[in-house]
């Protein structure tokens, strides 16, 4: 149902958010060199590692449970309004390039649609009926993970994403940037990196946005090496869509292999561009189609099917 508090009362939720404290001491913050300003604002976003750093173990469990649900074939949904559902909506979009997962995969879903990534959807981020159709609208099952994402831990649609997606089963994670916030109780996993108060009151774009930019970083990243999508830290599962990510792709080859560059475009043709596949060719001593079987029987984890290739 959409929010129906008043506007004092939605006053006075605000003014007890850490997000949205106001710091009489920037007050002539407008009156100070370029140069100053840029000081002030680099010392503030350089406390947002260690607030991230004091959240790894919740955010390792997190990864954990969030791994062992893609590893049964669900997806990654992340759900925000705003600043949060556009940040959402970015690490989704990465993910399909960087680890050739599919587009289905690692879903963004920001309130007020496609349209809200560049202008505010009126009442959107009000609505926890419309993350619940957003959530209904993808089929959302037990096998999947909903991250609602909220600096301030209570925005109604990821609030509502995280209560729908748990009520149907799916593993939910709350990321916040208050403690004692609504969306961390209401999941499973609640990660709140508690950034301050901000540099300009309540522009939460900055360090509170900073902050859930890493940590979906890491959400991402590492769900991915768990589920072999990497071998070491080459990224062997890259998607080869330009001039640019070609060229990685046989530096990547090299790396993986220490073989020259003949070899490497040798391997690359046999296994039509695949990275992954590639390795496999040139550390096995295998042809095209025997690496495309040994990675479909090891579940596409490269060192599984090179285990499998010298057995």
């Amino acid at each position: 149902m959409t929010s129906t508090s008043g506007p004092r009362d939605l006053r006075s939720e605000l003014a007890a958010l850490t997000t949205e404290a106001f710091r009489p001491e920037l007050a002539d913050i407008d009156r100070l060199p370029t140069l100053d300003i840029a000081r002030l604002m680099n010392g503030e976003d350089a406390h947002v590692p260690a607030a991230v750093a004091r959240r790894l173990p919740e955010i390792a469990a997190a990864v954990d449970a969030v791994a062992e649900r893609m590893g049964r074939g669900g997806r990654l949904v992340y759900a925000g309004a705003g600043t949060a559902g556009r940040l959402g909506v970015l690490d989704a979009s990465e993910c399909p390039p960087t680890f050739n997962t599919g587009p289905e995969q690692v879903v963004g879903l920001i309130a007020g649609g496609p349209p809200a990534m560049v202008a505010s959807v009126e009442g959107a981020e009000d609505s926890a009926e419309l993350a619940r159709a957003d959530l209904d609208a993808l089929g959302l099952t037990a096998r999947d993970t909903v991250v609602g994402v909220s600096a301030s831990g209570r925005t109604p649609y990821a609030l509502g994403a995280v209560r729908h997606a748990r009520s149907l089963g799916a593993l939910t994670v709350g990321l916040a940037c208050n403690a004692d916030s609504a969306l961390a109780a209401a999941a499973e996993h609640g990660i709140e990196v508690v950034t301050g108060p901000e540099l300009i009151t309540g522009s939460t774009r900055l360090k509170a946005g900073t902050a859930q930019k890493l940590v979906l970083n890491m959400l991402s990243t590492i769900t991915m090496i768990r589920l072999g999508k990497t071998y070491g830290n080459l990224m062997v599962d890259v998607r080869a869509s330009n001039d640019k990510l070609r060229a990685r792709s046989r530096r990547i080859v090299a790396l993986a292999t220490g073989a020259g560059e003949e070899e490497v475009e040798r391997a690359l043709t046999a296994a039509d561009g695949e990275v992954k596949n590639a390795v496999l060719i040139v550390l096995a001593d295998v042809d095209g189609p025997a690496a495309a079987r040994l990675l479909a029987e090891s579940g596409g984890r490269l060192r599984a099917a090179l285990a499998a290739a010298r057995d």
